[in-house]
């Protein structure tokens, strides 16, 4: 599959887990609609003012989607399933904290209205898991006490109160009815009501560190999409005349399909009985680059002789759900979660069932917090239970592990992270209900972390027992120690947005940092908030727009808990803020907590914690599926003991002029868009602010990137400068020309379609197309949408007003029809770069280039002697996510046109924005559950837990799947009775001499033959002059050789030392810390 490291908010398990759970990212293929006249105008922007939320509201009540505020769950959900979403209602019972997490992660997605339904009041232990109650809400009813605040996050969406108990009417109501805090025999009730009804019913509870989840969406379900990935297709290279066809495709890229899928087939020449199969074909022995037709004899078929693209049906699927009192005593398969723990789901079911009738057989009553009698009681219930439970379910044993004994001992407990991880778990089953997108869970999950826990000989009653603090139901499973110790925790959270505005939300509802002896979260992040951070984010509201994200999620925490110690911070963690993030400070931690999207700040916080030995909690999310990885000090491996390879690129010869998808017409238009409107304005300026100092560079280099540079601001300057917006759009439409026509022409002339290669094989064959010219026409109305998009940009770039008919079709057109483009010429012996191993265009050979750039240089001289000493263009920046700057409109266009060319599927606005704008898929359930993850294992650091207590996790909501494994330790060393990992450093004291670290090494056994410190030799064995430096100071040379800068605050400093063995062996030892000081 794609690697998707460089670009996302995941890490390489994200692409290791996925092949072993037989399940496939998001292909490159071009959407299966044709874009089309309307398509161009419905996208056609005009300037506008941002939306207000009554404005999105009423986009929202006429059916309209806001794509500025949800691009990234459209990149998840697409148009369709987003208007179902906006068209249904969800019932949520219970506003514990589960059930406000779930209400949260509904209300982001969008639906009509969210009704909640509590008859309960608040009590001060709802506080350790409710973020949207205070201590001001206790006595009154939950769900009237958080309703205000939930309906902020979506003012589009409606939020109802009910505090009377559930009826038929009430599931009447609505699509999907999600039960928390309610007795098994109401639920029952409640289901059959929503059988009645046609509404979906799910069932979820966290005890303490355990969960349980149930969903009933009906004896006939249809699952429209069942992994949400985009179909895979491949290019055909050939098909076989015979009884079981054999088609290879072209080498490009593996193909992605799997046997028993079905392909349709398109574009295909010679035999074209292949692509009058509209049902498509199913495919067997599938290999990298080839696969079978199951079932189709194409003995007779014409020849095939070129082309074609076989494409994977997405079929549907229906599933057949039973009722929950059907369900409970035939439970069928459960889903697992944790590769260690393959028989856990029947005794949880078990477990969960005896707890039932426990707390039914006390009134409603839990068991007390660590008691024994209860536990031994509940363990009895279900031995009765299994006792009278048919063959085939019979336990061996109802409590392997004291599973059960746990369950009731901590079943009262009720802690954040288990509310986040089942809330966004559960909030996606609510989206699959509405819309059919997905898998939906089928039909139980139960899950633990048993692993977070203390010592079992530590909970006991005293410990777990209440102290009338908010705490109350996580000491109920923590214990008041671990309580203590969070309390007083020093964190560093490297990031404040989707994730980072969970992390601090958990983190404050832990307790963690809220002591009173030393502890604090430090937040950093140096992004501002913007409008499309609203649908995932959702710390912040429409009026933090603007303001910085780690201010406002410090303050919108403190208001979850105010005795929160949070330091907020603008900075980014790199090695330029090595002042800000000093010594002393990553000293000071106790944990590092990651929400980061980007792999290379990753590794830089990666490194730190190594060299600290700080323990790094580590997670990303693309769209439903999420990877945490736990990095503990001496335990595990580290983030970057391991690298993804490099991503694969198109070559840019591909890019140029063999363009065969939508990504390769988008990236060559983004590229466009940035050397037209960024690249070569800002190369403009730079030589308009130091006209002289450009010029002397520019001769002194005297190449070919010289000349191209002056030649982008030549372009700028001289041959393109406008100073009228009819000059703006006269350029606009020369460009289409060049671009559209005139390129085209000459590269099918060049190369016509029977051209041959010189081998003999058909030039045009497959991956590449046969383009064809276009013709412009202002009745085409995306060609004039991108006319007014390149003249607008144009003008921008120069300064030029846009006069009031530049939003006139008619007006824009009759300028354009008065601009005079010249008939094209092909031209003979023209070079067009074929070889995909290049990576620079075509130079232009025999050409002088420090006579080309004295020419150009002159003429610019003289053309600046016209212009103020202070004129400068405008360097356009690229922006996606402002409807209003005609950016995406321009790329959008520029790919479309591209991809008329060569008869490849356009794409409407939307999707272009995804690609050209690499955006990353993401929702608010994927963000709370891998944050709920990330904070089950937090406890486990604080208890200094085994590594087989830690959890690797891979998820992907989608299908559901849960993969999760015990971290890999790091690799150990050996040399002689010496044992060092990564984690270690050897520090040695005293300012010392060469001679004196060479010693060191020598009493261990070693040869140290080479000393670094940065990109600089301190010494080495082969330079016959680092003898002289035996007697000086390491410390000296250091700061005069590789020009260290040591900080006086600091005592030590690095270097690097290379050994071998007395045979000649090289030894890879630790880093090497010097205290000099």
């Amino acid at each position: 599959p794609p690697h998707y490291r460089t670009h996302t908010r995941g890490s390489r398990e994200l692409r290791r887990l996925v092949s072993t759970a037989s399940t496939h990212f998001m292909s490159e293929t071009a959407p299966k609609r044709i874009s089309t006249a309307q398509d161009s105008e419905d996208s056609l922007s005009r300037a506008k003012k941002p939306r207000t939320n009554i404005e999105n509201a009423a986009m929202t009540a006429a059916g309209e989607i806001d794509e500025d505020l949800h691009s990234r769950q459209l990149a998840v959900y697409g148009r369709e399933s987003f208007r179902r979403l906006a068209g249904a209602s969800v019932l949520v019972c219970g506003l514990k904290g589960l059930g406000a997490e779930i209400a949260k992660n509904v209300i982001l997605a969008g639906v009509k209205s969210v009704t909640l339904q509590d008859c309960s009041a608040c009590e001060l232990s709802d506080l350790g898991a409710q973020f949207y109650l205070t201590e001001g809400d206790v006595g009154k009813n939950r769900a009237e006490a958080c309703a205000a605040r939930l309906s902020e996050l979506n003012p589009a969406v409606e939020v109802l109160v009910v505090t009377e108990p559930v009826t038929v009417e009430l599931c009447a109501k609505h699509r999907v009815v999600v039960c928390t805090e309610t007795d098994y025999d109401t639920a029952v009730e409640i289901n059959a009501a929503c059988r009645d009804a046609g509404a979906a019913f799910i069932r979820g509870d966290v005890r303490g560190i355990f969960g349980s989840l149930f969903c009933d969406f009906g004896a006939e379900f249809d699952v429209l999409d069942v992994d949400g990935e985009e179909p895979h297709s491949c290019i055909i290279a050939s098909v076989s005349n015979e009884t079981t066809p054999m088609v290879t495709c072209v080498d490009d890229d593996r193909v992605e399909l799997q046997d028993g899928q079905r392909v349709i087939f398109t574009e295909t020449r010679g035999m074209t009985e292949l692509n009058a199969c509209v049902g498509g074909y199913v495919i067997k022995d599938v290999k990298a680059h080839s696969f079978k037709l199951q079932g189709v004899d194409t003995t007779d078929f014409s020849p095939y002789t070129g082309g074609g693209i076989a494409t994977q049906i997405k079929e549907q699927k229906k599933l057949a759900f039973k009722t929950l009192a059907h369900a409970t005593a035939e439970p069928g398969e459960f889903l697992l979660s944790d590769f260690a723990k393959f028989d856990r789901g029947p005794v949880l079911h078990l477990g969960f069932t005896a707890l039932e009738r426990f707390v039914k057989s006390k009134g409603g009553s839990f068991p007390t917090p660590g008691c024994p009698d209860d536990a031994a009681a509940i363990v009895a219930i279900a031995n009765e239970i299994n006792a009278s439970a048919p063959a085939d379910q019979k336990l061996e044993d109802v409590d392997p592990n004291a599973v059960v004994t746990t369950l009731a001992k901590t079943a009262k407990g009720y802690v954040s992270p288990m509310a986040a991880m089942f809330g966004g778990v559960i909030g996606q089953e609510v989206i699959k209900a509405i819309t059919g997108k997905f898998h939906p869970l089928h039909q139980f999950f139960y899950f633990d972390s048993m692993e977070s826990l203390p010592k079992p000989e530590v909970l006991t009653v005293e410990e777990c027992a209440p102290e009338g603090s908010r705490y109350d139901a996580q000491i109920a499973c923590f214990g008041k120690t671990l309580q203590r110790a969070i309390e007083n925790k020093k964190a560093f959270l490297v990031g404040a947005g989707a994730l980072g505005c969970e992390f601090i939300k958990n983190f404050a509802l832990m307790g963690l940092a809220c002591g009173e002896d030393g502890g604090e979260v430090t937040v950093t992040d140096d992004d501002v908030i913007e409008k499309s951070n609203l649908s995932r984010q959702f710390l912040f509201r429409d009026w933090n727009i603007g303001q910085a994200k780690s201010l406002c999620a410090t303050n919108a925490a403190r208001a979850i808990n105010q005795n929160l110690n949070a330091r907020s911070l603008e900075n980014r963690v790199s090695p330029d803020t090595e002042d800000v993030f000093d010594d002393s400070f990553w000293k000071s931690l106790d944990v590092v907590v990651n929400a980061l999207d980007n792999v290379k700040a990753r590794l830089y916080v990666d490194s730190r914690c190594v060299y600290f030995a700080k323990p790094l909690l580590e997670s990303g999310t693309l769209g439903t599926k999420c990877n945490t990885q736990m990095v503990v000090p001496n335990v595990t491996e580290n983030y970057g003991a391991s690298r993804d390879p490099p991503e694969k690129s198109a070559p840019m010869c591909t890019l140029h002029s063999f363009p065969h998808n939508i990504d390769h017409c988008l990236t060559w238009a983004r590229s466009e868009f940035e050397g037209l409107f960024e690249k070569s304005p800002g190369e403009a300026n730079a030589f308009l602010a130091k006209p002289q100092e450009y010029a002397d560079a520019a001769r002194r280099a005297g190449d070919a990137s010289a000349r191209e540079n002056l030649e982008k601001v030549s372009e700028c300057l001289l041959d393109s400068r406008c100073e009228t917006y009819e000059q703006c759009v006269s350029w606009a439409r020369i460009r289409f020309q060049e671009a559209f026509h005139d390129k085209i022409a000459q590269l099918t002339y060049t190369f016509p379609e029977d051209a041959v290669t010189s081998t003999g094989s058909a030039f045009w064959s497959a991956p590449k197309r046969f383009p064809t010219a276009l013709t412009f026409a202002t009745s085409d109305a995306s060609h004039l949408a991108l006319m007014r998009a390149m003249a607008n940009l144009k003008a921008e770039v120069h300064g030029v007003a846009r006069p009031e008919w530049s939003g006139d079709d008619a007006a824009l057109a009759a300028a354009i029809e008065n601009v005079h483009v010249h008939k094209f010429e092909p031209k003979s012996g023209v070079r067009i770069e074929t070889d995909p191993k290049a990576t620079e265009t075509a130079s232009l050979g025999g050409m002088d280039d420090d006579a080309i750039i004295d020419a150009l240089l002159q003429k610019l001289e003289t053309v600046r002697e016209k212009f103020s000493p202070d004129y400068r263009l405008t360097a356009v920046e690229f922006e996606k996510d402002d409807d209003s700057n005609f950016h995406m409109d321009a790329i959008c266009g520029l790919s479309n046109m591209r991809a008329r060319n060569y008869q490849v599927q356009e794409v409407d606005k939307l999707k272009a924005k995804l690609i050209a704008g690499r955006i990353i898929p993401a929702i608010a359930t994927t963000t709370a559950m891998a944050t709920g993850l990330v904070c089950l294992e937090l406890y486990k650091i604080f208890n200094d837990a085994p590594i087989e207590a830690y959890r690797n996790t891979f998820a992907n909501l989608a299908l559901p799947l849960f993969a999760m494994a015990e971290p890999i330790a790091p690799k150990t060393f050996k040399f002689n009775d010496m044992r060092w990992t990564l984690w270690d450093r050897w520090v040695l004291k005293g300012d010392l001499t060469v001679k004196e670290l060479l010693g060191w090494f020598e009493a261990k056994g070693l040869t140290a033959y080479s000393v670094s410190c940065g990109q600089s030799l301190i010494y080495n064995t082969i330079f016959p002059k680092h003898k002289e430096r035996m007697d000086k100071k390491v410390s000296d040379l250091v700061q005069t050789v590789a020009k260290l800068d040591i900080p006086e605050g600091r005592k030590h400093f690095d270097i690097v030392v290379a050994c071998e063995d007395n045979e000649g062996e090289d030894v890879d030892v630790p880093l090497v810390s010097i205290e000099f000081r």
